[in-house]
């Protein structure tokens, strides 16, 4: 069997790394911007932009809500490119088709899912939240292909598990 492309896979472990750490950054930000809102309201919501006659509790609320949402996609992220990142190790190895990659794909689709209904969130809090004129914009929208992302995602974590079981009873056999 031929071994994978050792610069692929090098260049691919370095962007997950990165992407990790600019999750972690991220989340990080969002944080501060959250605990910001709550020592210096006013200043912070002038910062972004939100005029003094739509700062409106439910306003405020709304967009608090968007960052507790946006902080909880932090760790389901987190899952999602350390399970990945875990899968590019056993590739690099020459060993991808093992029980353990069935599971960690079944755990990047949960994940997914869960930041997919996190995203559902997100929008229902910016339409309910959003006013003529002060519009949250946050280029929400629903999207098929992350929704048939999750099944393809399940289904190749069933794969995975069918292939390594296959892959065992063979190696039982010989």
């Amino acid at each position: 069997m031929p071994r994978p492309n050792p610069d692929a896979l090098a260049l691919t472990r370095r962007l997950l790394r990165v992407l990790i750490a600019l999750n972690l950054l991220m989340g990080a930000g969002i944080l501060l911007l959250l605990i910001a809102t709550l020592v210096a309201e006013g200043p912070v919501m002038e910062a972004l932009g939100v005029p003094t006659p739509d700062r409106n509790a439910g306003f405020v609320m709304g967009m608090r809500a968007i960052m507790v949402l946006g902080i909880a996609a932090v760790p389901i992220t987190h899952v999602v490119l350390t399970r990945l990142l875990t899968i590019v190790h056993t590739v690099g190895e020459g060993d991808p088709f093992v029980v353990e990659n069935a599971a960690r794909l079944q755990r990047i689709a949960w994940a997914v899912l869960g930041l997919e209904l996190l995203h559902l969130a997100i929008g229902a809090v910016a339409a309910r939240t959003s006013t003529d004129q002060t519009p949250i914009d946050i280029d929400w929208g629903l999207s098929l292909t992350r929704w048939v992302a999750v099944l393809l995602l399940f289904v190749l974590a069933r794969v995975f598990e069918q292939g390594a079981g296959m892959r065992e009873d063979l190696a039982g056999t010989v």
